[in-house]
């Protein structure tokens, strides 16, 4: 039976050594001294078919999580305010005052179906974003390399609202951070535990 590796504290754990035959028989630390009678072998850690004891997320994974809900709340506001933007180009088209304003004129030219379709990648980035938090708890190898991919592109893509507003730095730090917490090695023994079975 393969036990995977010994260094990840999340897999599953060897068996300690049984006792050799014969007298005297120590007490294993943390075990209380039993009386007469009692059998001298050591408690049994659980069988085949029992599920280990739950294990805890990481620190650095319980905070990537943390962050990338923080970031789907950033994809929300942003998504807000494109809407906002989106709507108010729309109504101003219509305003004859506005006709003879070459700048405007340069920004009512986008369209106000690529305005709203720039709302709907927004708001689809702070979902995929919420998906990947809720996964983390539960997710395998495959949510471990999509949340640090994640983390790289959203970080490239703060860079760009980084050189106009604080936002994009605050952004951009958080995706950072994403990254190199699901990256680290106790992230990864994380996701590379074994998964006990759901019935």
């Amino acid at each position: 039976m393969s036990f995977g590796d010994p260094n990840n504290p999340y897999g599953q754990q060897q068996g300690g050594q049984q006792p050799g035959y014969g007298y005297p028989q120590q007490t294993p630390q943390g075990v209380p001294q039993q009386g007469y009678g009692y059998p001298q072998a050591p408690p049994v850690q659980g069988g085949y078919g029992y599920p280990g004891a739950p294990t805890e997320m990481p620190g650095g994974v319980k905070a990537a999580r943390v962050m990338l809900f923080v970031i789907a709340g950033f994809q929300v506001l942003g998504a807000v305010f494109a809407a906002f933007v989106a709507f108010a180009i729309g109504k101003a088209k219509d305003d004859p005052t506005l006709r003879d304003d070459i700048q405007f004129q340069e920004v009512a030219n986008w369209s106000t179906g690529a305005a709203w379709a720039t709302v709907l990648v927004i708001l689809a980035w702070g979902v995929f974003a919420l998906v990947l938090g809720l996964k983390l708890s539960k997710g395998g190898n495959g949510v471990r390399i999509t949340t640090i991919v994640f983390g790289i592109v959203t970080a490239l893509l703060g860079i760009y609202p980084f050189i106009l507003i604080l936002v994009g730095l605050v952004y951009t730090v958080l995706a950072v951070l994403v990254t190199v917490f699901v990256a680290k090695s106790d992230g990864g023994a994380w996701f590379n535990r074994q998964q006990q079975a759901q019935y």
